[in-house]
């Protein structure tokens, strides 16, 4: 009979709550399977099996405290030794108890009681530590990544200070970094993460969130101005509505905080140690911060990205002035502007392109090549162009070379005629440059471009230990990219150290959606009919026009269409195109059928609820399908 002991699960803990039994009297389980879940103060993680039988006894219950060394269940593995009675708790003394004859604590040797630390992999047999008795990570097998295995663990990195040491290190609290430290934190590993500025990063400060907020709030004046009539909503001519800039600022910074500080209610919920300051990495294993060192098995690099600029002639000085500014700066402007040029015509651009014209501003958007928003969907590219031109107070100027800027005036250059245009602000929406200072002498390789390369699936770098998440590595520079590279990354770690319910998670590039948040929405994933045809596919595509769509005309908004892109093989969707309203709310869809390679059939089968604008990817489907559509 062999009985499980509880064990020092990681930082010296001496105690526990059970949480929940995972099993049953009488049951089979095989080594690694999971037993129970316990919570510390410190982590929460389920304890495996340390050998295959039948639950001969079980000597705890949910909501019981348990303390280290105390026997808390018996498997009848074979031996000949008979179930015995519950034993007193003992006290506890330190992370060993005596040796005792067939008794072990949870992920050590059968023939020992020294407490060591949990994650048995599935693919561990006793008998395969047996004549080693070591911890883990010794026993563990060297197996292939992938199909479910574990990786093998290839540093043998030892730490100077054991107190100061953790299992992974994440530089930067972005929505990339705080994830993958929750993550991390919940997988039971040691956890350390490092901000330089405020929680969240770019997108919960000056990113995605600010400019959601300040969008909304121009829609709804717009709205107000604009469309209030066509809805039965008469606003008396002595009415004066009129923008609170200052409000709408306030506004939008009392969301940031509330998030921000959410991140930090997170981090401390999920008992992360967490430090605000500068980090610097001394080496791969050591990172430094406010003149204190740490190492750490693993490191995550999630440091972000900043704008970039062009360096043409008068550029340096109206940034000091005041006139050239970027997306960082647009958030909190003193005052809105009645005119604004944009440069770039780009997703930043058009953003806040159709965010300035919802207040009222004059926009002239400069963009240098032949079409903006160039690497969607042709379609989509096009129908936000018309959109856009449309309205009265956005100008688009495209195939635009920028020579320079001359006090507040913006000099460029359109079929071979210099044109001189005057504005309150100009902004520069050029793109984004990855932020790595303090990563420069550990030997990460790097592109052209000066991002992070990883080297595979799983976010690492040239460098085994070392990982890029998010913005830093230049692969598709979007938030929620960013959190699911932290998941991958952090699962990786956790299964290099044998933690048998981490997940063996891979970054798949080309079935990420992506969003434009600009009025109208636009939503896209996976291959563009261009794509498809300079790949030489065998494909076929097509749209439905919101316009037939009853909740579209309900809203009176039928701007836009969804079109959809299956293989012919196997008429599984490849790409899916949205512009229109509550586009971004609908993408998840079809991202849910690109993730699970679902039919056209399946989603044509599927009930889209009556009305909603989703029932356009019900008839796209269905057209797909048949051939023909059932409301157009």
């Amino acid at each position: 009979m062999f009985k499980v002991k509880f064990a020092d699960i990681g930082e010296g803990l001496t105690e526990g709550k059970v949480a929940e039994v995972l099993v049953t009297l009488g049951q089979e389980v095989k080594a690694g399977d999971p037993l129970f879940f316990v919570e510390t103060d410190k982590v929460n993680s389920e304890i495996p099996a340390p050998v295959t039988g039948k639950i001969a006894n079980i000597l705890i219950k949910a909501d019981q405290d348990i303390v280290v060394g105390e026997v808390v269940m018996e498997i009848d593995d074979g031996s000949s030794t008979a179930a015995s009675k519950p034993e007193p708790t003992p006290a506890v003394k330190g992370p060993e108890v005596k040796e005792e004859e067939n008794a072990s604590v949870v992920g050590a040797t059968p023939v020992s009681n020294k407490l060591i630390t949990r994650g048995l992999p599935k693919q561990t047999t006793p008998s395969a530590c047996e004549a080693t008795k070591s911890a883990l990570a010794d026993c563990a097998p060297a197996l292939q990544e992938g199909n479910g295995t574990l990786p093998p663990r290839k540093t043998n990195f030892q730490a100077p200070n054991p107190e100061k040491h953790f299992d992974v290190i994440i530089v930067g609290a972005g929505v990339g970094g705080y994830v993958a430290a929750i993550k991390a934190a919940n997988l039971g590993l040691k956890t350390l993460i490092i901000e330089k500025g405020a929680y969240g990063g770019v997108c919960l400060n000056i990113g995605c969130i600010p400019t959601k907020t300040l969008l909304k709030s121009g829609k709804v004046f717009e709205q107000t101005v604009h469309k209030a009539a066509s809805f039965g909503i008469e606003i008396s001519k002595d009415a004066k509505i009129t923008v609170n800039w200052k409000a709408v600022i306030e506004r939008k910074e009392d969301v940031v905080k509330k998030l921000s500080s959410g991140v930090l209610y997170l981090m401390n919920k999920n008992k992360i140690k967490h430090i605000e300051g500068v980090a610097e990495a001394i080496d791969n294993h050591t990172i430094k911060v406010n003149g204190e060192t740490f190492t750490t098995d693993d490191l995550i690099i999630a440091t972000g990205s900043n704008p970039r600029g062009l360096t043409l002639p008068g550029f340096e000085e109206a940034e000091k002035t005041g006139f050239l500014i970027n997306s960082t700066h647009a958030l909190s402007l003193p005052k809105l502007p009645k005119k604004v040029i944009i440069i770039g015509g780009g997703v930043i651009g058009v953003e806040f392109a159709s965010m300035f014209a919802s207040y009222g501003s004059e926009v002239v958007l400069l963009q240098g090549l032949p079409t903006i928003l160039e690497m969607l969907d042709a379609d989509l590219s096009k129908e936000m162009s018309k959109i856009l031109s449309s309205k009265s107070n956005i100008t688009i100027v495209t195939n635009a070379m920028i020579k320079g800027i001359e006090k507040n005036k913006v000099v460029y250059e359109l079929d071979g005629k210099e044109i001189k245009l005057e504005a309150d602000y100009c902004l520069q929406s050029v793109g984004r440059k990855p932020f790595t200072e303090g990563f420069e002498n550990i030997g990460l390789k790097k592109a052209g471009n000066g991002y992070i390369e990883i080297a595979n699936d799983y976010c690492q770098t040239n460098l085994d230990n070392v990982y890029a998440i998010g913005d830093v590595n230049g692969r598709l520079m979007l938030a929620h990219v960013a959190s699911h590279e932290g998941l991958i990354a952090v699962n990786h770690i956790a299964r290099k150290k044998g933690i048998a319910h981490a997940e063996d998670m891979k970054m798949e590039f080309e079935r990420v959606p992506s969003c434009i948040y600009a009025s109208p929405e636009i939503a896209t994933i996976g291959k563009t009919e261009e794509q498809c045809k300079k790949e030489n596919l065998d494909y076929k595509a097509f749209k439905f026009p919101f316009q037939a769509i009853g909740k579209a005309l309900a809203d009176g908004d039928t701007h836009g269409f969804v079109k959809l892109i299956i293989e012919n093989k196997y008429q599984t969707v490849i790409g899916a195109h949205i512009i229109g309203n509550r586009a971004t709310e609908m993408i998840s869809e079809l991202a849910v059928a690109m993730e699970s390679e679902s039919t056209i059939s399946e989603i044509a089968h599927a009930i889209h609820p009556h009305p909603t604008m989703s029932e356009a990817i019900g008839e796209a489907a269905e057209a797909l399908l048949t051939g023909k559509t059932l409301n157009l």
